[in-house]
């Protein structure tokens, strides 16, 4: 038997293939009919999140009718707003960092999701004392906990972008990524 077997570059990669465990999420595009707007759900070892397109004019009505500012209310409006709803699907603890998620744009490039700290920061120096809305930048969750708020992200209106989300897992840190995400249209 000889005992230099050379195997083609193509067969090692694919040997090697069967021994590396790659996991994907399971990404679901849902199309609201009456409003066109998409939701985007990713479940993924564990965690699931839902993101679900809102038009500017909605977000202009939620924060115009507890008095902000014009010109605060117009900022975030700019901003592609997105109601967000996180869960722990697994049977262990789970936590989440918003400042942890970033979005990738057309160019390649990799940017922060704004966080509710931030936002509330801006808000206090502008004399909005109002906090809720928004996403908390993190948890820590027990078995089926969930949460709900606004993610933003500040990119053109038109452009497509990559949302790329960490969570971790009894101590171990996880990633997942939605390609070609959009926002909403600037009108319904």
């Amino acid at each position: 038997m000889p005992t230099n077997i050379r195997f083609p570059l193509l067969q090692i990669i694919c040997l090697s293939l069967l021994h590396t465990q790659v996991q994907a999420a399971e990404v679901t595009i849902l199309k609201n009919e009456a409003s066109g707007l998409l939701t985007w759900t990713a479940k993924d070892d564990g965690f699931s999140i839902e993101l679900i397109q809102l038009n500017p004019d909605f977000v202009r009505a939620v924060y115009g009718k507890r008095d902000f500012p014009t010109a605060e209310v117009e900022r975030i409006a700019d901003y592609c707003v997105f109601g967000s709803i996180i869960q722990n699907t697994s049977q262990q603890q789970l936590s989440y960092r918003v400042a942890d998620w970033r979005y990738v744009d057309k160019s390649g490039k990799s940017h922060p999701v704004k966080t509710k700290a931030q936002w509330l920061a801006e808000w206090r120096k502008a004399g909005i004392t109002f906090a809720w809305t928004l996403l908390p930048e993190s948890g820590d969750f027990g078995i089926g906990d969930w949460q709900q708020g606004f993610t933003t992200i500040k990119i053109d209106r038109n452009d497509k972008f990559d949302f790329i989300y960490t969570w971790t897992l009894d101590g171990i840190k996880h990633q997942g990524r939605i390609e070609n995400m959009s926002c909403a249209p600037d009108a319904p």
